[in-house]
């Protein structure tokens, strides 16, 4: 008899964590995840999972530190109590921009979270859009990076004409140009220059987005300072308009309201994070959900087979 599919959820997006069970045609497993008064995490299992293939569903979103918190004690009550092997879903992957050190003196967080992973029993873990590609390697078990692209690209091609993808910083340009020559369109740059962390100022557009439908790609909207700076470049120099579309809708801070007095027409998300109460109110935010994608990927790991058809 084969070994049963689990999937859990912590605290940080049930709503996915359900969506991808019923596309897999089981019931959500019963966990009890709580604080106590000081701010500890309680967990319980609430169901037998011995010799059980088991997928705990939970980005590291905002609150952070909890969630991540959440998910490593998950998987070590899961360990505890038998599970054959714990897959760590991870839509969104927290403390991603500290990927390398910047400074003499800092850590490369990243990578501590990888390790903190690993510690308690991770043994794959299922990921999306990273927001860089070498944290893979900070893994010392198997890695499946999956892409928003199919899904974002179906809506791009439903929805505009007469597009340009415009990539908001020299680093987005690989992933713009790949978006740009699936939808067999033109590419645009955009010179930024940052001056201190969450604050940036938009310089000027390599490429001709004049008349044209200017689509913003980035991997996350943070404080939205890059996409509103940007969108205003772009406009300046002649778009019609402006849309953006990010994976990982961080959202922290003045977001919301730059981006509903920004430029910006539409901002196509996916829900890799639940929107804040703030964010859902905005009329200008799109979601699109990617729980099939990453249920599809879970068949196929459970199945032994290959994701690679899943891929852009």
């Amino acid at each position: 008899m084969p070994n049963p599919v689990k999937v859990f959820s912590g605290n940080a997006n049930p709503v996915m964590a359900q969506e991808i069970a019923d596309y897999l045609r089981v019931p959500l497993s019963e966990a009890e995840v709580r604080q106590f008064s000081d701010g500890e995490i309680c967990v319980e299992i609430k169901e037998n999972v011995r010799g059980a293939d088991v997928f705990v569903v939970q980005p590291t979103c905002i609150p952070v530190n909890d969630n991540l918190m959440e998910l490593v004690i998950m998987v070590d009550a899961l360990r505890r109590a038998s599970a054959r092997r714990i897959t760590a879903v991870v839509p969104y992957y927290g403390y991603a921009r500290q990927d390398k050190k910047v400074a003499p003196r800092v850590p490369i967080t990243a990578k501590v979270v990888a390790e903190m992973l690993m510690a308690v029993g991770v043994r794959r873990v299922l990921c999306m859009d990273l927001h860089a590609g070498q944290i893979q390697g900070f893994f010392n078990i198997p890695v499946d990076h999956l892409y928003a692209a199919p899904v974002i690209l179906d809506y791009i091609k439903d929805k505009f004409e007469n597009v340009i993808m415009v990539s908001p910083d020299a680093g987005g340009v690989e992933r713009t140009r790949a978006f740009a020559k699936r939808l067999n369109t033109g590419l645009a740059i955009i010179d930024k220059r940052r001056d201190k962390p969450n604050e940036c100022q938009a310089m000027h557009v390599i490429g001709d987005v004049k008349g044209k439908t200017a689509i913003l790609l980035d991997d996350m909207v943070d404080t939205a300072g890059t996409l509103c700076n940007g969108a205003a470049t772009l406009i300046e120099h002649g778009a019609s308009e402006v849309h953006a579309c990010c994976s990982h809708p961080v959202l922290s801070g003045p977001a919301i309201e730059r981006l509903t007095k920004s430029e910006i027409k539409s901002l196509v998300v996916t829900n890799s994070i639940p929107l804040g109460e703030e964010a859902k109110k905005c009329d200008k935010i799109k979601v699109l959900s990617v729980s099939n994608l990453l249920a599809q990927a879970i068949d196929c790991i459970h199945n032994e087979g290959s994701i690679s058809s899943l891929f852009v």
